[in-house]
């Protein structure tokens, strides 16, 4: 009976963490790291994990616990150490980040004010830049995150993540997001419940919405043409959050669509199951 006991109280803690659709694994800068911690066990909390000074999602899937790590863009491949803190007892993880090569894009914008900027252009952009930064690094605490994301509208994929982009002719920071070509007007819906952690008008990104979808993981959508949320609201699942533009820097109406987690911007793609 002791032996029941403890398998019906360890069925119940794997269904307390329910099995997630985790991202799709890419070990790659840009990518997501699934790492390993163990097996899910009676009696026992969830562990917890950071990578620097960001903490980092974990997620039950077939009785094991698993880090669901971002890593960024500008990460350096080799290997890497994840701190995990279980009850009283801290531990390193080593894992390693492979190399990969993002193909690049070339655009030509008519309006070279959004290239090269203007002392005022420039100071906003900057001022602006620090606060998506914040924003990107928010964490709040959710018994569960739902990180099987839907595309937030139906549209060609265009630019995809990645890509090295040069702006007439000029190297600019990597596309740290998934385009969508979608008419002006297009409804855009939520990738996944959660809740709206900020809207804004930006001048790189436009009106942009940022959906927080706990434990680190948030979805970002940009060039809107108007925004139908607020700061604070429940949104479900395709909820709609405004329709599609292009306001800010874009060359034409489209949806950025961007994921971040544990403060990195990652490839949506490898939330997305088709």
């Amino acid at each position: 009976m002791t032996s029941l006991r403890k398998l019906a109280a360890v069925l119940l803690l794997i269904v307390a963490w329910p099995a997630q659709a985790l991202p799709t694994a890419a070990s790659v800068p840009g990518g997501v790291a699934l790492i390993r911690l163990g097996a899910v066990s009676a009696g026992s909390a969830a562990p917890r994990a950071r990578f620097g000074e960001q903490r980092v999602l974990i997620a039950a899937e077939n009785g094991q616990w698993f880090a669901v790590l971002g890593l960024a863009l500008d990460l350096v491949p080799g290997s890497h150490e994840l701190i995990v803190e279980q009850g009283a007892s801290e531990r390193a993880v080593a894992f390693a980040v492979n190399e990969k090569r993002y193909p690049e894009q070339h655009i030509t914008l008519k309006d070279s004010s959004k290239v090269t900027l203007s002392d005022e252009d420039g100071t906003r952009a900057l001022a602006e830049i620090a606060t998506i930064q914040q924003l990107k690094r928010h964490w709040r605490d959710a018994e569960d995150t739902d990180s099987n994301f839907q595309l937030p509208a139906k549209g060609r994929l265009a630019s995809r993540f990645g890509l090295r982009r040069y702006f007439n002719g000029e190297l600019r920071a990597p596309h740290s997001g998934l385009d969508l070509a979608v008419g002006r007007g297009t409804p855009i819906g939520a990738s996944a419940p959660g809740q709206v952690l900020a809207v804004g008008d930006y001048f790189f990104n436009g009106r942009t919405v940022f959906v927080d979808h706990g434990n680190g993981l948030i979805s970002m959508y940009c060039h809107l043409e108007r925004i139908d949320v607020a700061a604070g609201d429940a949104v479900a699942r395709g909820q709609r959050l405004g329709l599609s533009g292009m306001s800010g820097r874009a060359s034409g109406p489209h949806l950025h669509w961007s994921v971040i987690l544990n403060g990195a911007m990652v490839d949506p793609e490898l939330f997305v199951k088709r």
